[in-house]
């Protein structure tokens, strides 16, 4: 490697928090930092193995001494498996194995989305792994870049899914496949990754049934589960969907890069599981659009109804206190006439006319059976 492209190698710390200047891949999401989520420790190397022929040949104590026996020993393939690795481990790494500065820097960075790009005679591939947290009810999203080369396969997770050393004891217990060198391995860890997003579908449906059950139910609080799990199909969605592109690929370029047509047939099978996933995740998709559509409709009738009974109520209203100003204007008559002849003046000219308290009362009467007959034919009474 030269001078120029490991100065340029060792820069990219840069990325890192707390190094100065932010990556764009960081600063474009704010939730990568400062979440609230406990930091892993960071380690270097979980396994590291050279193999030959499908077997397992040596598993060296350290990364230089893997470094010469992947030299010293023809025909030889070095596996070496890294989670949350320290900048200087990785960069020691590109160094020896001629890694392009770009991919190492999408190593280091990390917060990519699935992709694989080729430089030279190596292959780049990350990929978004996933699992279903039961207790939480929530999807974990995790991130593994893959170094393919002609003799080596370089893994660098940054999550605890998924558990690459069930995928290399699956490989050492088939050394013919094993055998087939670094595209084999590469097959393998795309066949757990995709394996391993179906428990996280079988999560999801449960989710969505049970917030079918919720919404026609008319339970407090869906809505913001259906936000909080449309985020979440749409971030799996992000994660599986590139997986599509990317494994047709794969199969298209198996030619040209020696692929056994049996390794090919097996790669063909995890496309038909790749697009079983991003289908039933587009599924998803609509359905929570669907859903989030009848709980709308269904709080909006729940709000009309509750607006009409108001108005019922009110109208209800209205009409009591209708009859009850009717019944008080009707009974206010006789009490002005009995208040004004109530007064304690000595002259009165009606007092002492002997047809004062007939009238009185025809008066009394009359008014109140007007007001009667008037507050009838409106319908106040």
């Amino acid at each position: 490697m030269t001078d120029r492209r490991m100065r340029g190698l060792r820069s990219l710390v840069r990325g890192r928090p707390g190094t100065g200047r932010e990556s764009p891949e960081r600063s474009m999401d704010p939730r990568s930092v400062g979440d609230g989520r406990p930091v892993p420790p960071r380690s270097r190397v979980i396994d590291n193995a050279i193999y030959v022929n499908g077997h397992r040949a040596a598993t060296p104590g350290s990364l230089p001494e893997a470094f010469e026996r992947l030299k010293n020993t023809p025909g030889s393939m070095a596996w070496i498996g890294f989670y949350r690795p320290e900048d200087g481990v990785i960069l020691n790494v590109a160094e020896e194995f001629d890694l392009h500065e770009l991919a190492v820097e999408d190593a280091i960075v990390a917060h990519q989305r699935p992709k694989a790009d080729r430089y030279g005679d190596t292959l780049f591939v990350v990929l978004r792994p996933a699992r279903y947290l039961d207790e939480a009810e929530e999807v974990d999203f995790g991130e593994l870049h893959v170094f393919v080369g002609r003799n080596f396969v370089i893994t660098v997770r940054h999550s605890e899914a998924p558990d690459l050393s069930q995928v290399r004891r699956r490989m050492q217990h088939d050394p013919e496949l094993l055998g087939q060198g670094p595209q084999a391995v590469l097959y393998a860890i795309l066949d757990a990754v995709v394996d391993g997003y179906a428990p996280v579908v079988a999560g999801l449906q449960n989710d969505i049934d049970e917030i079918e059950v919720q919404v026609f139910g008319n339970e407090p609080g869906v809505s913001r589960r259906i936000y909080e799990l449309s985020r979440e199909v749409i971030e799996f969605q992000r994660a599986t969907q590139p997986l599509l592109g990317m494994i047709e690929g794969f199969i298209a370029g198996a030619a040209k890069y020696g692929v056994d047509q049996e390794l090919q047939r097996y790669l063909r099978d995890v496309a038909d599981h790749a697009i079983t996933v991003a289908e039933r995740v587009s599924g998803f998709r609509q359905m929570l659009h669907d859903i989030l559509v009848v709980n709308s409709t269904m709080v909006a009738q729940a709000q009309n109804e509750h607006m009409t009974n108001l108005t019922e109520a009110s109208n209800a209203q209205n009409e009591e206190v209708k009859r009850i100003s009717a019944w008080a204007a009707i009974l206010f008559a006789p009490t002005l006439v009995g208040t004004i002849y109530g007064m304690n003046f000595d002259v009165m000219p009606e007092i002492h006319w002997k047809w004062g308290y007939p009238f009185a009362v025809l008066l009394m009467g009359g008014v109140c059976l007007t007001l009667y007959l008037v507050f009838k034919r409106r319908d106040w009474l």
